[in-house]
């Protein structure tokens, strides 16, 4: 078992500009691909392991896969091919879910599975919509778990769908078995985030966003292919503006990051919480590029109620934002928090406890009392890279070092992130032990 030791550290100052491609964009990237019928290119694709699982599942799809240097070049297949062993989505919630949607109407017989943890989270909400259309999908507990089995249909029906939740994956998966079936609208609550709409519309699919609903038209020849440079990551990126905004003199420029509004509302609200928080646009292709400033200040507690499913992938690391704010703050309308790779409610809440700070959960969210410093403690990851790395970032304003134990999983999407957190001036080193 790996773990990772943090110390208390001054300030967190300095820019990274090599931050890692964004995790959401890098899968549909090698899924999209797919999609067309000429090579995509991409580069800053995300080199994590569950990134990589999406471009292996495409491999085994039929697509080609070169690398040069930095620059990736998918080349598709003429036709889905139906592959020989089950597709094994290692970690990767979004790959299952994503290619879950795509291979529900394409002809062939596919299994979709993954690790211990990936096969324990939750697939009804993706399936249940599915099948409304006619997808045959089967699994463990009448398709509530992986691993899937899906016999492809292509001609399922068309849809009009209201989501009960606002899930990014649930939409992805919607609209990718639209546009290769009949097409259909798709509405949800809450608007999640876009980059699926925004990057199948770049690549000249029918897809049409208005009064909160979005409609898909059948794709009726292949979409272009896909010219991307993948902008950094902005959730990645929140780790360390945390850490800018709790340590004296931090001062962080993260560069080249998407300003998806969809994706910066965890920094908007570390900017009404009292840190300093600038966005410098540069250009916008299929997203909107530029660099974040992040730099300390003294953080106040705030109510987070609103576009919560904007800041889901970032709630623990704003956690440990509340615990070093004054006063109360609290996060609701977060349900989709219990059924991540932990249960991220009960894991921040049970690790804040343990380091001294007053938490408690809340059926969709939870209220943390702030104060100036925690105590460091011994910490479990539960096998979830964000509650890992959140508490990394802890232990730089704590009263005493942090030890963070099976943090094997930070690689599976951040493997630079002590690299990084060191180079800004934090103290993490990991070590083996025996389990």
């Amino acid at each position: 078992m790996k773990r990772l030791i943090v110390a208390p550290s001054k300030s967190i100052v300095g820019a990274v500009g090599d931050l890692a491609g964004d995790k959401s964009i890098s899968h549909r990237a090698a899924i999209f691909s797919l999609l067309s019928d000429r090579p995509s290119t991409a580069t800053n694709f995300l080199r994590a392991e569950d990134t990589l699982r999406s471009l292996a599942i495409s491999e085994r799809l039929g697509a080609t896969i070169i690398w040069n240097g930095d620059a990736l070049t998918i080349k598709p297949p003429s036709m889905i091919e139906e592959p020989n062993d089950y597709l094994d989505c290692g970690n990767a919630g979004t790959a299952m879910r994503l290619f879950a949607g795509l291979l529900c109407a394409q002809n062939g017989f596919f299994v979709l599975s993954g690790d211990r943890y990936l096969n324990n989270r939750p697939m009804r909400r993706i399936v249940a919509p599915l099948k409304t259309i006619g997808a045959a999908i089967d699994g463990r507990k009448a398709a509530s778990f992986a691993p899937l089995a899906i016999r492809g249909v292509p001609n399922l029906a068309r849809f009009d769908y209201e989501s009960s939740i606002g899930s990014a994956q649930v939409k992805s998966a919607m609209i990718l078995a639209g546009l290769n079936a009949n097409g259909g609208v798709f509405s949800e609550p809450e608007l999640s985030r876009d980059h699926t709409e925004r990057m199948l519309k770049a690549m000249g699919a029918d897809i049409r966003v208005q009064n909160g609903k979005i409609a898909v038209g059948k794709k009726t020849a292949p979409l272009a292919p896909l010219a991307i440079r993948i902008p950094a990551d902005p959730s990645s990126g929140f780790f360390f503006a945390v850490a800018a905004a709790i340590t004296q003199g931090g001062d962080l420029l993260l560069r080249n990051v998407t300003l998806n509004p969809s994706r910066i509302e965890a920094y908007k609200t570390l900017g009404r919480m009292g840190a300093k928080v600038e966005f410098i646009a540069r250009e916008n292709d299929y997203e909107p590029i530029g660099d974040i400033r992040v730099r300390h200040g003294e953080l106040n507690g705030a109510e987070v109620s609103q576009n919560v499913s904007w800041l889901i992938d970032e709630a623990p690391a704003l956690a440990i934002a509340f615990a070093y704010a004054k006063g109360v703050s609290r996060l609701s309308g977060a349900a989709e928090l219990r059924v991540k790779e932990s249960d991220r409610i009960a894991s921040v809440v049970s690790n804040l406890t343990k380091c001294g700070v007053r938490a408690k959960e809340l059926p969709d969210g939870f209220e943390i009392t702030g104060q100036t410093a925690i105590s460091g403690a011994t910490i479990d990851s539960f096998g979830d890279h964000r509650i890992a790395m959140s508490f990394a970032i802890a232990a730089l304003g704590a009263k005493s070092e942090m030890v963070i134990n099976d943090s094997e999983c930070v690689a599976t999407s951040f493997p630079r992130f002590a690299d990084i957190l060191k180079s800004l001036g934090g103290a993490i080193e990991e070590q083996t032990v025996a389990d």
